[in-house]
């Protein structure tokens, strides 16, 4: 399961994701394996490779800092990781660098994952996942918000408390009864595409076994595990300065990828190059943001706060409060997107703060009183938590927002599961229409498992891509 695999080649575009692991029914992390990077030329594994280069110690957060490399985050919770707040890719001349695109995941790579084998789905600006139940729609859009929080720096065993259960079924365990899954992704963005590719151990202890960056058929960065007795694994990353190549440890429990803007100083072409795959690819992820709107949880009043919306979407009166008040534009267009798929003629939302100090969404019909959202059906609730996400922005989301990332550059990627759960024909195709319309700019696009009803409008839907998991 180790993607190093001994040496790294200096060209990768050749090699199929299933080439850097060995067969997925025998998923088994290799304790072994020396990774060696390219030299500048890309002509072949680096001639220094045994020698090793100046050893980077644990942490540089003040070289980093003097390169302009990155600052810490900020910790979200105890257990977090901190990881350095990306500037935006920093874009190396190249002939086909695009200084104005905007980090986007492009391809969701499953080689060995639960029941995915060497699968590879593209992703368009709309992508829509159907198949039968137990074809595996919830489990890949589990993969693309694994690797998302990993890009924010949430460790291993949070992301993956049920690691066990996803490796594939068939894959067999080593002699030290070794076992895993390999997962991985395509970031495009001003360096071009990127490659993240993953092998995670889930037994008999959960740890991160291989990771490998690659651009412009250049691997830059290599990770191995040397010693299973240790919580660190080999990094290589290409430097191209006065060595080809610059290791250190680093921990196996957290993305190396996140954490190369601390250990890199940008001091040589190489490094800067490094510095921009990474920094994509890290600002292409964290722009997920998982929405799963629960309509039991939706219908209280709900004190006042910040207003940013919450993964179950309980605080959509708070949320409503918040754009009522500060974003009227964009709150009217939600109202009018309401008439769409709620019942009656809809002339507004409202908000009425009430004496115990919370809030109260409310659906205006003409002729009729204002009717409490905690009165509407489950469809209408998650219609309207799913419109306003589309509508909106990571401003208005409980997700990490790139503070240091000009909002041009940034984006957001919407992943909601069931998209059309609860959701009656009218409301799935208003949405459907919403979705396309709103990911046409480019600054948001939708990842979503639907049914076949909806899987079947979506196919005569303009600027929908369907992947069809049961074919």
């Amino acid at each position: 399961m180790d993607l190093t695999g001994g040496s790294a080649p200096a060209r990768t575009s050749k090699n199929r994701p299933s080439d850097l692991v060995p067969d997925p029914d025998a998923v088994t992390p290799s304790g072994s394996g020396s990774p060696s990077l390219p030299v500048s030329g890309g002509a072949g594994p680096s001639s220094a490779a045994p020698s090793p280069g100046p050893r980077v110690p644990e942490a540089r957060t003040s070289a980093a800092s003097r390169s302009g490399a990155g600052a810490s985050l900020p910790r979200t919770s105890r257990s977090r990781a901190s990881v350095p707040e990306a500037r935006g890719p920093v874009v190396p001349e190249a002939p086909d660098a695009r200084p104005d695109a905007r980090p986007t995941v492009t391809e969701l790579r499953l080689s060995a994952f639960a029941g995915h084998r060497s699968a590879a789905h593209a992703l368009g600006p709309v992508t829509l996942f159907t198949g039968p139940s137990g074809s595996g729609k919830t489990t890949t859009l589990r993969a693309y918000e694994a690797l998302a929080r990993l890009g924010a720096g949430d460790p291993l065993d949070e992301v993956f408390p049920d690691a066990a259960d996803l490796v594939p079924e068939r894959a067999r365990p080593d002699a030290q009864g070794r076992r895993g899954f390999r997962i991985g992704c395509t970031v495009d963005g001003p360096c071009g595409p990127v490659r993240l590719d993953l092998a995670v151990q889930a037994e008999p202890r959960l740890r991160i076994v291989g990771e490998r960056l690659t651009a412009r058929d250049r691997t830059l960065l290599a990770t191995a595990l040397r010693d299973p007795g240790r919580s660190t694994v080999q990094a290589e990353w290409h430097t191209a300065g006065a060595t080809p190549v610059t290791r250190a440890p680093l921990p196996d429990d957290l993305l190396g990828t996140a954490l190369l803007p601390l250990r890199v100083a940008g001091r040589t072409p190489g490094q800067l190059e490094v510095l921009a795959a990474a920094e994509q690819v890290v600002v292409g992820l964290r722009s997920a943001f998982a929405c799963d709107p629960r309509p039991e949880r939706m219908r209280a009043p709900v004190p006042p706060g910040e207003g940013r919306l919450r993964r179950d979407c309980a605080n959509l009166a708070e949320v409503l409060h918040r754009t009522h008040n500060d974003c009227p534009r964009r709150h009217h267009r939600l109202a009018t997107v309401a008439g769409a798929g709620c019942a009656g003629t809809v002339t507004g939302l409202g908000v009425r703060e009430l004496r115990e100090g919370t809030v109260r969404a409310v659906l205006e019909r003409a002729g009729r009183t204002a009717t409490p959202l905690g009165r509407l059906g489950d469809g209408e609730l998650r219609y309207l938590a799913l419109a306003l996400t589309l509508l909106t922005g990571p401003g208005v989301l409980e997700m990490d927002r790139v503070a240091e990332v000009p909002d041009a550059m940034q984006g957001l990627t919407l992943l909601a599961d069931g998209l059309d759960r609860d959701l009656d024909r009218r409301q799935s195709a208003e949405l459907l229409r919403l979705a396309v319309e709103i990911a046409g700019d480019g600054h948001i696009r939708v990842a979503g498992s639907v049914g076949d009803r909806t899987a079947a409008e979506a196919r005569r839907t303009p600027g929908v891509t369907v992947v069809d998991l049961g074919a």
